[in-house]
């Protein structure tokens, strides 16, 4: 008879095990990122608990607390995806083959799309508004798309895309208000179903007057 294997180590594990292990925690924590993004944008904050994002995301609370330590943590993971998914908009604005003005209306145009579309998006801009009930700090909001906006505007400036009494930093700061405002009564209003349109309104009113069709030449100022 063989001796009992109680009190025997466990045997080591193998790289392929870790990795399938690594995998598992790695969809898990997808998984109730993307519980809490759905939940924060319907419900908001404060009407969510921690096992209502165990139940949404098919996992235990225990679950929950092994990748976040608690809600308030969830929501800057969620916020801080939100914050990543604005900057890569704006990075693949700024690699478009097309002029600097075309650039900004292309980023407004896909932000207004992700608002529509994507719950960790839409997350984020609720958590926006909840700030202050929320214990631990959220980044700051709107500078980074601000930011962005006006980066491609001052290429826009400096490629006589634009008068050269204009500056771009003040032209930035009216769309990155406009367009916020817009995305915000579009998302009281029609649950942003009308976003596109607001904010092609926003577009022909702020920079109609500076874009021109394909092929022409730009001003000179």
């Amino acid at each position: 008879m063989s001796a009992p294997s109680i009190g025997r180590p466990n045997p080591p594990q193998t790289a392929a095990g870790r990795d399938l292990k690594q995998d598992r925690a790695i969809r898990t924590q997808r998984l109730i990122l993307d519980a809490a993004a759905h939940a924060f944008a319907e419900q908001g904050f404060l009407a969510v608990t921690v096992a209502d994002l165990a139940e949404i995301a098919g996992v235990t609370k225990g679950a929950v607390y092994f990748h976040y330590t608690n809600k308030d943590a969830l929501a800057v993971a969620v916020s801080e995806e939100f914050y990543r998914r604005l900057a890569v908009l704006a990075e693949q604005a700024q690699r478009l083959p097309v002029r600097h003005l075309e650039a900004v209306v292309e980023l407004l145009l896909s932000t207004a799309a992700a608002f529509r579309d994507d719950e960790i998006i839409q997350a984020g801009a609720r958590l926006q508004l909840e700030q202050k009930l929320i214990k631990v700090a959220l980044p700051t909001p709107f500078v980074g798309f601000t930011q962005a906006v006006h980066t491609i505007l001052g290429q826009a400036h400096a490629a006589g895309e634009l008068p050269a009494p204009v500056e771009p930093r003040r032209l930035a700061r009216v769309l990155a208000a406009g367009f916020y405002g817009s995305q915000h009564i579009s998302w009281v209003t029609a649950k942003r179903g009308d976003i596109i349109e607001r904010t092609q309104d926003l577009i022909d009113a702020v920079l109609g007057h500076y874009r021109r069709p394909p092929g022409d030449e730009p001003p000179t100022g």
